[in-house]
């Protein structure tokens, strides 16, 4: 889609919507920013109950860019050292990461302890995705601006719905559509203590400007998204590697402190465990393996 007109996406919005369907039946069946940026993300407003909402506009694929969407995958755990690990998987870019190899290491043992340990370092799933903010209550000053929102599996699920319908008297809709796509009403509730976002549902099919060129505009300002998939803002294996024996005590290099991790390594300043809401939200084959033993 290199040098894409407006007029080229308008008249390939059927094919677009081929080649999602495409692509998430391929996720199914189975990265950093370009620059440090404090306007570059939407996140949405809670109150103090934990509640929220906002309507949002999934935006086309920016120009010259083939998916209007990315999924990166992650680790996030601290070892027995005392410090963390939080690195983007190299699974994201196809190759084998060293966390992976050592959970199947670990759970192939036979040892509870072990598969405790590799459900704790398994992998975390992000989608990133440009939206135009309809309306955001929390912060009004949003509203009318494109920017990159970064979600889990569960809203993914909401627009894999939309693509592919499970009854056949629902129509399939491409959620990323300028001109028969659909708002997003994000509702955000706190159920057990976690974020909850089954409430949250496409309104009925429409175009978001009557004015053509303002669709233009407000497609021409989304964000690049191949940053965050381009294997040079990835470590190689050998410093993943490296940083792991660190972490895990396996070395006698220094080990980095969570108040020395880079931006995108930002560790929480405290110990955390992991929430229900990440858990659901990380998907690989050894997490949904790990689903099943759960269930026995």
């Amino acid at each position: 889609m290199a040098n894409t007109t407006f007029a080229q996406l308008k008249k390939s919005r059927q094919s677009q919507l081929d080649k999602l369907t495409e692509e998430i039946n391929k996720l199914n069946t189975k990265a950093s920013p370009q620059k440090d940026d404090s306007d570059l993300y939407w996140k949405p407003t809670v109150d103090k109950a934990g509640n929220g909402m906002a309507i949002l506009r999934f935006l086309p694929a920016p120009p010259g860019e083939d998916l209007p969407f990315v999924r990166v995958f992650s680790h996030a755990f601290q070892g027995p050292t005392g410090s963390w690990y939080i690195n983007k998987s190299l699974t994201t870019i196809g190759q084998k990461d060293p966390v992976g190899d050592l959970n199947a290491k670990l759970w192939n043992s036979g040892s509870e302890a072990d598969k405790e340990i590799a459900r704790k370092q398994k992998r975390n799933l992000k989608y990133y995705a440009n939206v135009y903010i309809v309306r955001d209550p929390g912060n009004p000053e949003n509203e009318g601006k494109v920017k990159v929102f970064e979600f889990g599996k569960k809203i993914f699920d909401k627009l894999n719905e939309a693509m592919n319908p499970q009854f056949e008297d629902e129509e399939p809709m491409n959620p990323f559509d300028l001109w028969n796509g659909a708002n997003f009403k994000l509702k955000i509730r706190q159920v057990d203590g976690y974020r909850n976002y089954d409430k949250s549902e496409f309104d009925s099919p429409s175009q978001l400007f009557d004015d053509e060129d303002k669709m233009e505009e407000v497609w021409r300002q989304t964000r690049s998204l191949q940053a965050f998939i381009d294997p040079k803002n990835f470590k190689s294996r050998e410093e993943l590697q490296a940083q792991l024996n660190r972490v895990l005590g396996l070395d006698e290099t220094p080990t980095r402190k969570s108040e020395d991790v880079a931006p995108w390594d930002d560790a929480p300043k405290t110990k955390a465990k992991p929430s229900k809401m990440q858990a659901s939200e990380e998907a690989d084959d050894l997490d949904a393996l790990l689903a099943n033993i759960d269930k026995d």
